[in-house]
């Protein structure tokens, strides 16, 4: 026989059947401890049919909440919005970040022997890397308004794909990472590139832009593998 086919219509008879959103009688509720003890062989424990109040749900800090991990430039309703970093104290950042830009054997050899019509093409580009990362917060709107202390964006050619390689660094002293400085500025530079050298060729690719350290703040040092 089921366990509550026995025990719940003692419920029902005591005063009258009433639901679990409402609420028991406690006369009935101990009775019902009762019966459920002498069947298990120990008492239930707390459920939505004890007398216990309802627990407060508890809200975690802003404190706490930053430590958690989620998408910092959403609010609780979801809305986008802009991080406070006041409470955060200043360190030094370092982000280093990367690029390829793949030109093609054609591209390539004008681009190693400098007769691009354009010009220079690694200057352009490496000067266009730098004031790329001093503009981040403008082309990101929420990112922070940074003072760099150093930008350092190098290009290299590479013959075995044809391609350049473009590193870019970014370094702060401030509340919040440069991260996105250091990628801007390698971005900015890939596309440099391409606009220097697409009257040569329409196949160039830019690719795998990606962070590849950073280091300082709360979370820390953080290497790609």
């Amino acid at each position: 026989m089921s366990i509550f086919r026995f025990i719940l219509p003692r419920i029902e008879r005591s005063r009258g059947w009433r639901c679990f959103a409402t609420g028991i009688p406690s006369d009935s509720i101990a009775e019902l401890n009762k019966e459920m003890e002498s069947i298990f062989g120990e008492s239930p424990s707390a459920s939505p049919l004890g007398s216990n109040p309802p627990q407060q749900a508890v809200h975690p800090t802003p404190a706490a909440r930053e430590t958690q991990p989620g998408l910092t430039h959403v609010d609780c309703s979801g809305q986008a919005k802009m991080v406070d970093v006041s409470p955060k104290h200043d360190s030094q950042r370092v982000a280093i970040a990367s690029c390829r830009v793949l030109l093609g054997q054609k591209a390539f050899n004008l681009v190693a022997s400098n007769q691009i019509a354009k010009g220079d093409v690694l200057t352009v580009a490496k000067i266009a890397g730098i004031t790329g990362a001093k503009q981040t917060s403008n082309l990101i709107p929420l990112c922070h308004n940074i003072n760099l202390s150093h930008v350092r964006v190098d290009l290299t050619l590479n013959e075995e794909d044809s391609s350049v390689v473009i590193e870019g660094e970014a370094t702060t002293c401030g509340k919040t990472g440069v991260e996105m400085e250091a990628m801007a500025a390698v971005t900015i530079a890939g596309l440099t590139v391409y606009d220097m050298c697409k009257a040569a060729s329409k196949d160039i690719c830019i690719t795998d832009i990606c962070l590849q350290h950073k280091s300082g703040g709360k979370s820390g040092n953080w290497s790609r593998n």
